[in-house]
């Protein structure tokens, strides 16, 4: 099962992005199915089947359906396609090779919850992707599949594409909303949340879901929920794309079964990601991007299956898969640096936690790189980070603690070949309790 292409058809199917090749291939008959049952049904296969979410957060899918008010008469579907993350590069993958069924998946989504439109909300560097989908959103509102009455169901839904500005805050779903509406992208406060009255795009309930995610969906349809759950493992059903990046000698885009391949096969297989250059040994991996934990390459780790709930053993999160390898040669205060530098950059400055907090631990990370650095500005960043932890609108502030946070934790050598006193004391204990870990900051994202 590990081989399965649910997502990368295009491995199995030469040119499935194209509208007659996807039909011959059995495209939008899981629209067709879904159209020839009730909506809550559709909801309840997808909740049987434990689709977590793909953008990061591994939220159940149908329980995020299920949010949505039947009652309120205007509802709508937002594709996030905004892939922000550092080390992510799946979606533009999908939307290239398989846009069909991504759209056909939004439709179902948009059926279960009635809705009277879909969003496809596209990070701004990907205009060439929109103006490709658009074709292909024409070509299904030609096939009866997208538009008015569709499929004869005297249900109307339409799919419109929408250019972001390229801001890192948009993959968070509110910070999203705000931009797709014409405003500043930053994160709103909540309750309300997207799937109730107030909450949504244009104050309507919204159900918000990753590219990967929906593109699961006709397969589930199609199969069955028991299929999908066959698939990899009870808490992480289904395959999964892993995003692997770094120094590894073929990096890429890779579909697998959760739970079906580890760190080490991952990382080192010939099928996948072929070892790392050089023949060095590895030293660290940042499993979600700059945004999770980092851990060190351990054999326990390298032994880790990859799934959700394995990577919480390690004290990190699998987020949107985008693994990062480091070889012995990196220093890893300097990955805290180069993260840091990104998470202040991408601010939206809302909060002061993150506004500031960003700021002084650029500012501070900068002096301990210049070999200016003293003992007490270790216990200063960790003590700045801690405090960012759970005071925040969004989990921007939680994801940029995590670098310095687990960098000084996992790897205080390389902290201390850069300070000037000759012993450095790493801080052990948190300066003041968080007020929520980044899975529940997470909760934002799909």
């Amino acid at each position: 099962m590990a081989s399965q292409n649910i997502i990368f058809r295009e491995k199995d199917v030469p040119d499935i992005r194209e509208y007659d090749v996807y039909v011959k291939n059995g495209g939008y008959e899981a629209l067709k199915k879904a159209l020839s049952v009730k909506p809550s049904e559709v909801i309840d296969v997808v909740k049987a089947a434990n689709l977590r979410g793909r953008g990061g957060a591994g939220f159940p899918t149908g329980v995020k359906w299920s949010f949505i008010p039947q009652t309120e008469p205007v509802k709508y579907v937002v594709v996030n396609a905004d892939e922000s993350e550092t080390g992510t590069f799946k979606d533009r993958q999908i939307l290239e090779n398989n846009p069909h069924q991504l759209i056909e998946g939004a439709m179902i989504a948009a059926w279960a919850i009635q809705a009277t439109a879909v969003y496809v909300y596209l990070r701004g560097e990907f205009w060439d992707v929109a103006h490709e989908l658009d074709k292909h959103i024409e070509e299904a509102v030609a096939g009866g599949f997208v538009g008015d009455n569709v499929l004869g169901s005297g249900w109307s839904c339409m799919v419109y594409t929408h250019l972001g500005a390229g801001a890192y805050i948009c993959g968070e779903e509110s910070a999203l909303l705000e931009s797709l509406e014409g405003k500043l992208g930053m994160p709103r406060v909540r309750p309300p949340f997207p799937a109730n009255k107030g909450g949504g795009l244009y104050a309507e309930p919204t159900v918000i879901n990753n590219v990967e995610t929906l593109t699961n969906v006709p397969w589930i349809i199609t199969n069955g929920a028991d299929a999908y759950r066959a698939i990899g493992t009870e808490q992480s059903p289904g395959t999964k794309i892993f995003c692997l990046s770094g120094q590894v000698n073929k990096p890429g885009n890779y579909e697998a079964a959760l739970g079906g391949i580890t760190f080490r096969q991952l990382i080192f297989d010939e099928a996948y990601g072929g070892g790392i250059p050089g023949g060095k040994q590895i030293k660290a991996i940042l499993p979600s991007g700059g945004s999770g934990p980092i851990i060190p390459a351990t054999d326990e780790v390298l032994d880790t299956p990859l799934t959700y709930e394995d990577l919480q053993k390690l004290n990190s999160i699998l987020g949107s898969a985008s693994i990062i390898v480091m070889d012995e040669t990196v220093d890893i205060t300097w990955v805290a640096a180069k993260v840091t530098k990104f998470f202040r950059h991408e601010s939206c400055g809302k909060c002061t936690p993150c506004r500031e907090g960003t700021y002084w631990l650029d500012k501070v990370l900068d002096r301990i790189m210049s070999g200016q650095g003293k003992p007490t500005d270790v216990d200063l960043i960790d003590n700045i980070a801690k405090n960012m932890q759970g005071f925040t609108l969004c989990a921007l502030g939680d994801f940029a603690a995590n670098p310095i946070i687990h960098t000084i934790k996992n790897f205080p050598d390389d902290f201390k070949a850069h300070l000037t006193a000759d012993s450095a004391v790493m801080p052990t204990e948190p300066a003041r309790p968080a007020r929520r870990g980044a899975a529940a900051a997470a909760s934002g994202a799909d």
